[in-house]
């Protein structure tokens, strides 16, 4: 007589048909920075450098911050600039991707 999947209103059928289904995938981080390692496989370290003001002092400061991106076709070299974005936990350190190399290192 009547199906619980269609009384609930979550069944497969529905899901197709709702409006949080066509919804877009947010935004992702994307940040620039160098490769300063690639001793690992398929993963090498990325260092941003950002420059933040001093509450106190208002002096601009330098910042940086060390990642850990995956490279699945192992093709970062140190010294490139590249581009990286953010994704779902790939191990304990990893959370980032590589998106694409900006700046090939030795290139001016």
């Amino acid at each position: 007589m009547n199906d619980p999947m269609k009384a609930s209103g979550n069944g497969p059928a529905d899901a197709a048909a709702s409006p949080s289904a066509d919804k877009t995938r947010n935004e992702r981080k994307t940040m620039r920075g160098r490769v300063v390692a690639n001793k690992m496989q398929k993963t090498v370290v990325v260092q941003v450098d950002r420059k933040v003001r001093h509450p106190v002092y208002e002096k601009f400061v330098s910042r940086s911050t060390k990642l850990y991106v995956h490279d699945e076709n192992r093709e970062a070299q140190v010294g490139d600039m590249v581009e990286v974005v953010q994704t779902r936990p790939l191990s304990k350190l990893k959370r980032w991707r590589l998106v694409k190399i900006l700046q090939k290192a030795g290139q001016a």
